[in-house]
This record gives C-alpha cells, sequence and structure tokens, in this order.
C-alpha cells in the first residue's frame, strides 16, 4: 500500500489530538481507509502505526493488531509504503508496543 503526503503533513501527524483518517491504495487498485495512531523514528526511517477505520466505529479484527508503514521521502511527497522485511518489520513492532506501554505507563 502506498499513500502520498506533503512533508509538512508529517509533522502534522505528530501533533493531531483528533481522528487523522489516511485513504491507501493498494497495488491493485484498492482503496482502504487507516486511523493514524503513532509514528517513530527507527534506524534513522520514519515508521507509521496505522488501524483498519470503519465509519460505524465497530471493533474491525484484532484490537491488539496494526499496521505499519515505512515513511520513504521522494522530493516533496513521502510515500508510506509495506515493509517487506520481515525482521525490520519486527523489530519496528516491538518499538510501537514499547512506546504504547510508555503511554500508558505515563497515565498511571
Amino acid at each position: 500500500m502506498t499513500d502520498k503526503f506533503e512533508n509538512e503533513n508529517l509533522e502534522e501527524l505528530d501533533e493531531m489530538d483528533s481522528v487523522e483518517l489516511i485513504d491507501l491504495e493498494d497495488e491493485d487498485g484498492n482503496t482502504e481507509t487507516f486511523e493514524f495512531i503513532d509514528s517513530l523514528e527507527y534506524k534513522g526511517n520514519s515508521y507509521f502505526a496505522l488501524v483498519p477505520y470503519n465509519e460505524e466505529k465497530e471493533q474491525t479484527g484484532d484490537a491488539d493488531e496494526f499496521v505499519i508503514l515505512k515513511g520513504i521521502e521522494e522530493g516533496e511527497e513521502l510515500n508510506l509504503v509495506s515493509i517487506d522485511d520481515d525482521d525490520e518489520y519486527n523489530a519496528v513492532g516491538a518499538e510501537f508496543l514499547k512506546q504504547f506501554e510508555s503511554y500508558f505507563s505515563e497515565e498511571e
């Protein structure tokens, strides 16, 4: 899946308090809406955690599941691309889980 954003939108995603929806198109031309939940920098790359969005706000899939996409800058655009390397995906996923845990431990 890929989507293009202007670089300034990357900063806006980190600062958003409201729901940020992103429409992504896959290789077959199908569009799916995701909700942005978080981003992080890992080993010099930007990564974004997203969950599928359902307008009826019904639970879709497992509550603990999220999609990770890598941000690749091409000129003035940011492309979100899937991560093909399992080791990279798992390492970034573990970093997101640590980050999520830190948010909840700060609230206590």
